[in-house]
């Protein structure tokens, strides 16, 4: 079992309003400016298994996700990822008056992508300004750090409130508070338990200040109770003009998706985070960003691409964690967006950029989709097949948890291929023979005998894969559908070469299977997206992902011919991702300046204020849209770094950058943490 907690801290650093603002032009800083409630759309610092979204409202987190915690509530009737207690909120009052957006001036938030940490300054009237930094700390994967620095302008009284509050999806709230006393300190304990939706969990959220004072000074903490569904501890301060008073809070977070006993777990994770004290939580922190900054890429000669990049980078990270068994929704931590649940955009979309930067990552996805081999097994059985049959949506347990109205469910087959072609990637990347044998080739195995059992064997070269919904989600349940063929083809050689590699006789049939499923084409030669396709406009690409990431389409003038009959045909109302592909394509093929068009082209329309989030698409308002994320960060590394993974391992590809950039530099490649560089 895995436990799950969080610990929220508030942080302060003494330094002017101004520096913000010189931070805008930051390659390691995105400042949110000009920022308007009715069009924010929140950035989140998370580390993996927790994730808070900030807000427009001072000292307020909009939304806390906990990972791996899904209860069936909500639209569809399936499973959703849970919302949980809101353990990072605050209140502040100043002379006996409420701070609220209408009374604060020169509001601005900035995200240190480098150090993870959301820094959120603003001015209450005349009397005080005020400094608060969140994260989500790195070390401790149920934690979140926060510090507040409150300066007053005036003589005045603060009082600042920690609040826990309660979503109203969860059920039978209980609040808590208690305070246990030792010589050394005062531990202060404010914590929420309650029963998700259904019953099926018990969650529980605790936090605590933590001051700079010695023992037996701090300020006395009061206790209210307001209701049910929220209540807070605070404390008075009395405060001289030019004085400034900085404290921590720090909270946790559990349920018994992670442990038996949360509401115990969290008192005791608060403790301990309480204990560590600030400096330790934050030194600690910074140490894990920065091992995993050791993997970057460095463009120079143009900062608006390199922040973009940056960006999409720090999203996975903070998403992703290794040693888990966690996968990455299309939304990450970033809120409720897809209900949380895991699709192909994990193993095609953002699991590459990892694999290539961050192996140990891409591991624990894969080790995911390994402890769900049952519940697969159990999906193809129930639909008449062998092996396994991943669902195209994924949640805690591995089932399929699509809503009954979305056809994607039962005849979105490619996702079980996608699973095997991530597993034999991961082996060609780490060569971890024992992995192999443990872990890859058996996945690839069940794939492999799954789609044996799929295709229906109608004579040589027509060994079809019928009544399907491709990558084109457009066009459903069709016949022969290329992305669907081409993928099936692939992972039933890879299956075979995994049994090869540790010296086990392979299935001959898989063999046979694989040469015989057919790639369709037009009469002029033109790959065909499916039997029954007409030219009508696609939702995203398709037919050209058989020459990237699947490398079956390798001759230039047919990937060109392919490209030039679908890049007209793809919707302007598409997701990100599939301008990414065709613009690794056009980098791959020595066409640096229509891929740059491209790799533009598949992430800044999505953008929304103030952060420049992506939406799924353009115009879009559902950030933050990591498998976009994970799509630009492949133009990068496979295209323009022509990064090639291959059964030699990692190799690099000749590629020319666009005129814009004086040089490519992509640093922690690989295990063995190489450096690749492009001029």
């Amino acid at each position: 079992m895995k436990k799950r907690l969080i610990t929220l801290l508030c942080l302060a650093g003494n330094f002017p309003l101004l520096a913000q603002q010189d931070l805008t032009n930051s390659p390691w800083h995105i400042v949110g400016q000009n920022i308007n409630p009715a069009n924010y759309y929140g950035i989140t610092v998370a580390n993996g298994i927790i994730g808070l979204v900030s807000s427009p409202e001072p000292m307020k987190v909009r939304d806390v996700v906990l990972n791996g915690a899904f209860d069936t509530y909500g639209r569809g009737r399936v499973s959703n990822i849970l919302k949980v207690f809101n353990f990072a909120n605050m209140n502040l009052d100043v002379d006996g008056q409420r701070l609220g957006p209408r009374d604060i001036t020169n509001y601005r938030q900035t995200l240190d992508m480098q150090k993870a940490a959301l820094t959120t300054t603003f001015d209450f009237r005349d009397k005080v300004s005020v400094r608060q930094t969140m994260m989500a700390l790195r070390h401790l994967p149920y934690s979140a750090l926060s510090i507040v620095e409150i300066t007053a302008k005036k003589d005045c009284e603060i009082i600042p409130m920690s609040v826990i509050e309660s979503p109203e999806n969860l059920k039978e709230v209980k609040n808590f508070y208690s305070e246990i006393d030792r010589p050394h300190a005062t531990i202060r304990l404010l914590t929420s338990v309650a029963k998700s939706p259904t019953g099926r969990l018990t969650v529980a959220a605790s936090n605590s200040f933590i001051f700079e004072e010695p023992h037996g000074q701090e300020p006395q903490v009061i206790h209210e109770d307001w209701d049910y569904n929220m209540h807070l501890a605070k404390f008075k301060k009395r405060l001289r003009a030019g004085q400034t008073y900085r404290f921590s809070v720090v909270g946790s977070v559990t349920s018994t998706a992670s442990t038996p006993d949360p509401h115990n777990e969290a008192e005791r994770l608060t403790i301990f985070a309480a204990l560590e004290r600030t400096p330790r939580l934050l030194q600690r922190h910074e140490a894990e960003w920065n091992k995993l900054w050791q993997s970057d890429i460095v463009i120079e000669g143009d900062p608006e691409s390199q922040k973009a990049v940056r960006s999409a980078l720090y999203h996975l990270y903070s998403f992703a964690r290794e040693g888990t068994a966690y996968s990455l929704s299309p939304m990450g931590l970033s809120g409720l967006g897809y209900n949380g649940h895991v699709f192909w955009d994990t193993e095609l979309w953002m699991y590459p950029a990892l694999l290539v930067l961050k192996p140990e990552m891409a591991k624990s996805m894969l080790e995911y989709r390994f402890e769900r081999m049952p519940m697969a097994r159990q999906n193809a059985f129930s639909h008449g097949y062998a092996g396994v049959m991943f669902p195209w949506e994924s949640d805690a347990d591995g089932q399929e948890a699509t809503p009954v109205w979305a056809l994607t469910g039962p005849f979105q087959h490619h996702i079980t291929g996608c699973v095997g072609w991530a597993f034999w990637k991961y082996y060609q990347v780490t060569k971890d023979k024992e992995w192999l044998r443990t872990r890859g080739y058996p996945m690839l195995k069940e794939v492999a005998d799954f789609w044996t059992s799929r295709v229906e064997r109608k004579g040589p070269g027509q060994y079809d894969i019928n009544n399907v919904i491709g990558a084109n989600e457009w066009q459903e349940n069709i016949d022969n559908n290329a992305f669907t063929n081409g993928m099936a083809k692939t992972v039933l050689n890879f299956a075979t070469q995994a049994a090869q590699e540790l010296g086990i006789t392979p299935d001959p049939d898989w063999k046979q299977v694989a040469d015989n499923i057919p790639i369709l084409k037009f009469p002029d030669g033109v790959t065909k997206e499916n039997r029954t396709y007409d030219g009508v406009e696609i939702k995203q690409a398709d037919a050209n992902l058989l020459a990237y990431p699947l490398r079956l389409v390798t001759e230039e003038a047919q990937i060109r011919k392919d490209l030039r009959y679908y890049e007209p045909r793809m919707s302007k109302d598409g997701p990100a991702m599939g301008h990414a592909v065709l613009a690794t394509l056009y980098a791959r093929m020595g066409e640096p300046e229509k891929a740059y068009e491209l790799f533009v082209k598949s992430y800044k329309p999505n953008e929304v204020p103030p952060f420049g989030v992506l939406a799924e698409t353009a115009g879009g308002t559902n950030p933050y849209f990591a498998t976009g994320a994970g799509g630009m960060l492949q133009t990068l590394l496979n295209g323009f770094g022509g990064i090639d993974i291959t059964d030699n391992g990692i190799v690099q590809l000749k590629t020319r950058l666009p005129k814009k950039w004086k040089s490519l530099t992509i640093k922690g490649v690989g295990t063995q943490q190489k450096t690749v560089q492009v001029q």
